[in-house]
């Protein structure tokens, strides 16, 4: 196939195009910048040509402004809605306007559509949440609508915490617990649904190849932990005590108003959909997903 990535050069979609050439498709890159024979769009100026998506068979977006690049304003939380709402219904009323629409769009989601809930087990099925995260996630993913409505089957991929040394939360928390510097955060009882990234872009190629799918896809191992077993399984990993818990009067003075949701709150989140569509994850349990991560 002929397939349209955004956020190509990002921590998934670097790795998910390799695979996908490796499998013998095409990857053409969506991005603001011309990149060789990539489609240059401009999401905040409403520009995408339609003319240079002729010919794409399928399409996975993954662009969105990064949520820890630093303490949240009221205009960096626009921004972040911004990026994702605008950039995915752009994406999606262009593709429905082709005369030949691909046959599936694949968009980034994220388990924050959940909110903060306890110790509830969640599904794809689970309603949404409250807070800023959850609102952002659910009008991210309605931003797609267009797309659905020409035919074109749609999958959101509800992303959880991705495990790769590369980037994200564990290339950040590997520096201090590497000294011995990592404790929990809070009170630790806060659940975090992880995946390693090898996961990530299997649920990806799995997601755009089983036709069978569409909708809300939960991306995360089967075997949600909370944030003290996090702690205490990478501090193990990395032969490292892990006694300097963090107070989340300290989080909030230092991180402002995303140490709560990013930090604080948590979901336990099920993949119950990419289980029953017969995924097969290579790191179910934490352990050998963080080993994984680290030695790659």
């Amino acid at each position: 196939m002929k397939i349209l990535i955004s956020g190509a050069s990002g921590l998934v979609g670097s790795l998910l195009g390799k695979r996908l050439e490796v499998a013998g498709h095409t990857v053409v890159a969506l991005s603001r910048a011309p990149t060789g024979s990539g489609v240059v769009w401009d999401p905040a100026a409403g520009y995408l040509d339609p003319t240079a998506l002729t010919g794409i068979d399928a399409a996975i977006h993954l662009a969105g402004e990064n949520l820890a690049a630093g303490r949240w304003t009221v205009a960096r939380k626009e921004k972040f809605r911004a990026s994702r709402v605008n950039g995915t219904r752009l994406l999606s009323t262009t593709l429905a306007q082709l005369d030949h629409p691909p046959k599936v769009l694949v968009c980034a989601s994220a388990i924050g559509y959940y909110g903060d809930r306890g110790n509830e087990s969640l599904n794809e099925a689970s309603p949404p949440g409250h807070g800023f995260l959850a609102d952002m996630c659910a009008a991210w993913e309605a931003a797609a609508d267009p797309a659905a409505t020409a035919d074109i089957r749609v999958v959101h991929l509800r992303l959880g915490l991705v495990l790769s040394a590369s980037g994200g939360a564990l290339a950040k928390m590997r520096l201090p617990f590497s000294l011995g510097l990592g404790g929990r955060l809070g009170n630790g009882r806060q659940y975090m649904s992880w995946i390693s990234l090898e996961d990530t872009v299997r649920a990806f190629c799995h997601a755009l190849e089983d036709a069978t799918i569409s909708g809300p896809l939960n991306c995360t191992a089967p075997l949600a932990v909370t944030n003290a077993e996090f702690t205490r399984c990478l501090g193990s990993i990395l032969r490292r005590p892990t006694i300097f818990p963090v107070p989340a009067f300290a989080l909030k003075i230092l991180f402002g108003e995303m140490a709560r949701p990013l930090m604080l709150e948590g979901s336990r989140v099920y993949p119950e959909k990419l289980l029953a569509a017969g995924f097969h994850f290579e790191h179910e349990a934490l352990a050998p997903a963080l080993r994984w991560a680290l030695a790659h």
